[in-house]
């Protein structure tokens, strides 16, 4: 069942204006940023082949960006890197990815409706929606706008780091990338507190990227 505009729809009605969807991709990586995106979209905006970006096709992902790119209301995005996720932890950093994408937007929300179980420290009303990349619009057009961008920054550091692959894994753990990182050890934006990385004791890769 694809998501609805239910949660949206019932926040209007009690009177907000805009309604931000937020979501974030990138926690469970080896590698690279995690990101958020924040997107609030145009009151009864219907985008065909809309749904949470993991059921999606990297083609179709792709067509549903741009559309949301041409209809959107606002988009932000935040990003924090490995560097700080190494520093704070991926709950953390996650959180202020959001808080960044949030004070991206270039139209104030009125609520903000985030992916997961946890509300994120911003002064706005705000709503956690377990799975709610499945079952919110909005939040589904966060998760996509977050899910392509991201991809494309992995895509761009596959060109600096052609033997991980991470065009095509993402820097998650797959079989090919844990074999590589005990091949070549870790690269710059490997995360060192993560256990795959920090038990890899070879560094080949200079640390001054």
């Amino acid at each position: 069942m694809p998501p609805t505009r239910k949660f949206e729809d019932q926040l209007i009605k009690n009177g907000c204006r805009f309604v931000a969807g937020l979501d974030e991709v990138g926690v469970g990586p080896l590698a690279g940023p995690v990101l958020a995106a924040a997107v609030i979209l145009p009151d009864r905006s219907t985008i065909k082949g809309l749904n949470d970006s993991k059921k999606l096709s990297p083609k179709k992902r792709n067509e549903v960006f741009k559309i949301i790119s041409l209809r959107a209301l606002a988009i932000g995005v935040g990003i924090v890197d490995w560097q700080t996720i190494d520093r704070i932890n991926i709950l953390r950093a996650s959180h202020l990815a959001m808080k960044l994408a949030v004070d991206a937007l270039e139209v104030k929300p009125d609520h903000l409706l985030i992916d997961g179980r946890y509300r994120i420290r911003h002064p706005l009303p705000q709503t956690a929606i377990v799975k709610g990349d499945s079952k919110c619009c909005v939040i589904a057009a966060a998760s996509v706008v977050a899910k392509v961008i991201r991809d494309k920054i992995m895509e761009h550091f596959d060109l600096i780091f052609p033997q991980y692959g991470f065009k095509r894994h993402k820097g998650y753990g797959t079989r090919e990338h844990l074999a590589r990182i005990r091949e070549f050890g870790p690269c710059p934006i490997h995360r060192r507190s993560y256990f795959p990385i920090r038990r890899s004791s070879i560094i080949q890769i200079p640390l001054d990227f």
